[in-house]
């Protein structure tokens, strides 16, 4: 099998649509589909399920999509290392939400000025799930609140810190001090999914402010997608809610709320390790200077 057919067939995988990974591609749909179907011929083996015009990735489309990532990541890999001083190629980089909104924006765009023959692939994510995909090659490196849930600390990933956020426990505006355990009124988080790290810290926190009023039981969790509808359920009085400042201070006109001091915590780029290139060391030098 030859890397364009992976690479056509990873399109097609990750749109679900002959349709739209054509676009993606610059192809027309024929030669897609035709592409497909070919691959699926040398391999013996249905790669997906037509059903309409979406396509389903069958248990051996599963199965060739992990190898498919690993190699077309190493082709990158040796494509950019004949050009070792000249960043360029294709760089995918994962990113937690509030990361992609309040710090990425400036490095980004000081990167594509300066280095425009790199090509940009943005995803965003929970920590634990970002650095799942950079050890599955499906991404090249991620920006993550160390230590993710979940994350074996003797994974082989390398890390450099690139910044530090203050924490914030959001709780509705109208809820009295809270100094010790027993005066937590609240006893649901409003958080992303099990593979955030701040959605850890605020279990943590709450579990602690919760002993004597609630007898110590662990905090109901209401898994919402944004920062925008976790603190508006928590505006609403119904929770409580962990927050960078940094996404506080990008609101025009952030809602009412109480504000409590909860910790600090390092965002480091993680990257399998060996892992190198020069649009990676561009990357960095462009987020170190933030």
């Amino acid at each position: 099998m030859d890397l364009s057919a992976l690479e056509i067939f990873r399109a097609v995988a990750s749109e679900g649509s002959v349709t739209r990974a054509a676009e993606r591609l610059g192809r027309v749909q024929s030669n897609v589909t035709t592409r497909v179907q070919q691959l699926e011929e040398q391999l013996g083996a249905t790669l997906f399920l037509r059903e309409g015009r979406r396509m389903v990735l069958t248990p051996a489309g599963e199965s060739l999509c992990g190898h498919a990532d690993r190699l077309l990541a190493l082709a990158e890999e040796a494509r950019q290392s004949v050009h070792p001083g000249r960043p360029g190629g294709r760089l995918r980089l994962g990113a937690m939400e509030s990361t992609a909104a309040a710090r990425l924006p400036a490095p980004l765009a000081r990167l594509h000025a300066e280095w425009p023959e790199v090509q940009l692939e943005l995803r965003t994510g929970a920590s634990g799930t970002l650095v799942d995909e950079v050890l599955a090659h499906a991404s090249d490196c991620a920006l993550v609140a160390w230590p993710p849930p979940g994350v074996d600390p003797e994974a082989p990933l390398d890390r450099t810190a690139v910044f530090t956020e203050s924490l914030c426990i959001a709780l509705p505006a109208d809820h009295p001090p809270v100094d010790r355990p027993g005066d937590l009124q609240v006893d649901t988080l409003a958080a992303f999914t099990r593979a955030c790290t701040y959605r850890r810290m605020g279990e943590d926190w709450m579990r602690q402010h919760l002993h004597g009023r609630f007898h110590g039981a662990a905090p109901r969790v209401l898994e919402l997608a944004s920062y925008h509808a976790i603190l508006a359920c928590v505006a609403a009085g119904r929770c409580a809610g962990v927050v960078p400042q940094a996404v506080i201070d990008l609101m025009r006109e952030p809602p009412a709320l109480r504000l409590l001091p909860l910790a600090t915590c390092d965002t480091v780029l993680v990257r399998r390790r060996g892992y190198q290139s020069a649009a990676l060391d561009a990357l960095l030098a462009s987020l170190q200077r933030a």
